[in-house]
């Protein structure tokens, strides 16, 4: 049986329940959006987009303002664009203001971490388009490992000092790098070397409602990804029925103004 080209995604999700990822990634079940993962598409798209604003006008005194409504109006027309995505979520049309008004607050704190950085470069170049581009890294980049059959989408790399960082968006309300990023990390890593003969010097997560938090690109992370990929290759190369997929019932499974995209038709309580 051939190896399935896997993602950090689905080997987290093997890891966390093997049911779901056979519902998920073997019978190919739907998996329907919800508020997190279509906010976590227009906080994507909005980063992607920004860094593509024209500054040509701007000014060293005016820059600060104008960037930050810039940011504003991008995630507006794309708040927007999903409006009926959004409105077949059914949420009450309060919860959605109040999704809005949070993630437009994550939007913010990412660009005072911008700003600062920027406001350095201005120091430093003296012009703010200079500035701009030396600050705009490598957006949404596939990485595909052949040999290991593992590909993922980096949401940035940027070069810092002749250093290669790369840096994935968080949406999450914890702030952690909890076990499952850290895999989804490591797999990275371990992919980019692959790729370009080199590893990254740095791996990490901006939470966007708190900060930055980096990791040193060793072989402990390097290690972790080769047994995590190694072991889900072993088991589903050679596992296709639904009986080598067991459950696993945590609070995963059903919480209080939510549950698994399988949860009906997998009735993990009724076992």
């Amino acid at each position: 049986m051939a190896k399935r080209v896997e993602s950090p995604s689905s080997i987290n999700t093997f890891l966390q329940c093997k049911r779901k990822y056979y519902y998920q990634y073997i019978e190919k079940h739907s998996v329907p959006s919800t508020i997190h993962t279509l906010r976590g598409q227009i906080v994507h798209t909005v980063l992607d987009k920004f860094y593509s604003v024209s500054i040509i006008s701007f000014t060293n005194a005016t820059y600060p303002q104008q960037l930050r409504v810039e940011l504003q109006d991008i995630f507006i027309k794309e708040w927007g664009a999903q409006r009926e995505a959004l409105l077949q979520l059914h949420l009450p049309r309060e919860k959605l203001i109040t999704i809005f008004d949070e993630t437009l607050l994550m939007l913010f704190n990412w660009y005072e971490h911008f700003l600062c950085e920027l406001k350095v470069k201005v120091q430093k170049t003296g012009d703010v388009q200079l500035a701009f581009a030396a600050l705009i890294p490598q957006r949404e980049i596939e990485l595909t490992s052949a040999s290991y059959s593992v590909h993922g989408f980096a949401d940035a790399i940027y070069s810092v000092n002749d250093a290669v960082h790369i840096l994935d968006y968080k949406t999450n309300a914890q702030t952690e790098i909890k076990d499952s990023i850290l895999l989804q990390l490591a797999i990275y890593s371990l992919i980019y070397e692959e790729m370009y003969g080199k590893r990254p010097d740095k791996v990490g997560a901006f939470f966007l409602r708190d900060t930055v938090k980096m990791l040193d690109v060793d072989e402990h992370l390097i290690t972790l990804a080769k047994q995590e990929i190694k072991k889900i290759h072993e088991h589903t190369s050679t596992a296709e029925h639904i009986d080598a997929y067991p459950r696993t019932v945590t609070p995963l499974c059903k919480w209080r103004d939510g549950q698994c995209a399988f949860y009906d038709f997998c009735k993990p309580h009724a076992h």
